[in-house]
């Protein structure tokens, strides 16, 4: 592939993955990753210490859809939508099998309960490190590190970043 045909199939693998969690199609966010991926969303401060405790560690796609059942059918949380602001996507290394990109976000959160309704907030802000392969034709995010620029969550997280 083309560096060209590389940003964009990543650009676009990005920009689903946000949609799929900003609309509620989470049934659809594993489907974004290899069998084999890692997902984990780790405070900056950890990060920057080299310390392995993250806030949601998955290891597996299968990892990915048990987290989408508990939040179908066994956490209890206000009714809320998410929705992502992206900054640009930085690819840092585009050779061989294997790209690696960086894409600062933000994440804000709107909550639907009756206490709330309509108040949105920010809710997290950091960046992510992709580490994205093909899949048979289509990207694929093997490892998807969601770095959060704090620990403090004033909320459930109950939803993927």
């Amino acid at each position: 592939m083309s560096g060209a045909e590389i940003r964009s199939a990543v650009e676009e693998l990005i920009a689903a993955y946000v949609s799929a969690i900003d609309d509620g199609r989470l049934e659809e966010w594993p489907g974004f990753f290899t069998d084999d991926c890692v997902y984990r969303i780790i405070p900056r401060e950890n990060d920057a210490q080299g310390l392995p405790l993250a806030i949601m560690n998955c290891e597996s796609r299968a990892a990915l859809c048990d987290r989408v059942s508990a939040y179908r059918k066994a956490n209890l949380f206000a009714p809320h939508a998410y929705r992502h602001m992206l900054g640009p996507v930085r690819i840092t290394d585009g050779g061989g099998r294997e790209v690696r990109a960086r894409i600062n976000y933000a994440v804000f959160r709107t909550a639907f309960d009756p206490v709330g309704y309509g108040a949105s907030e920010l809710f997290s802000v950091g960046e992510y490190r992709d580490r994205i392969v093909m899949v048979d034709g289509a990207a694929r995010f093997r490892e998807k590190l969601v770095i959060a620029d704090t620990c403090r969550i004033q909320t459930l997280l109950a939803t993927p970043i």
